[in-house]
């Protein structure tokens, strides 16, 4: 059983910078990769980032390509979310999740993957 806790949402102006942490505890963690996820009211969770357990391989949605970066801190449990150049269209909740792999360079951007969620942390990114 993992615990999953996000920190680091608010509000920001368009072009601005926010970084989101996602604590994580419970046993065996070196054998998740862990993905950021977004959702806006009416729709279903998007995959934003993800990071391989071993932190050597990531991926990111198209949209977020060249202004998100996703980062793990192995020894403190910690997966960050950089967001740089923040748009509108990024504001929603964001959930981070931890999905058990037994492979240390894959990560998948796939909500039925999922394992573990957070509760999420609100980015408001005003125009």
């Amino acid at each position: 059983q993992l615990k999953i806790v996000e920190t680091g949402g608010g509000l920001v102006q368009s072009g601005g910078s926010l970084r989101l942490s996602c604590e994580a505890s419970g046993s065996n963690l070196n054998y998740y990769s862990f993905a950021w996820f977004h959702q806006v009211p009416g729709k279903g969770r998007e995959g934003v980032s993800c990071i391989s357990s071993s932190g050597v391989v990531t991926n990111y949605a198209d949209s977020v390509k060249g202004r998100f970066t996703i980062s793990r801190d192995i020894g403190n449990n910690t997966i960050y979310l950089q967001m740089d150049s923040l748009k509108p269209g990024d504001s929603g909740v964001y959930y981070c999740a931890a999905h058990q792999s037994l492979i240390p360079r894959y990560c998948v951007l796939a909500s039925s993957k999922v394992n573990y969620w957070g509760k999420g942390t609100l980015v408001t990114v005003s125009s």
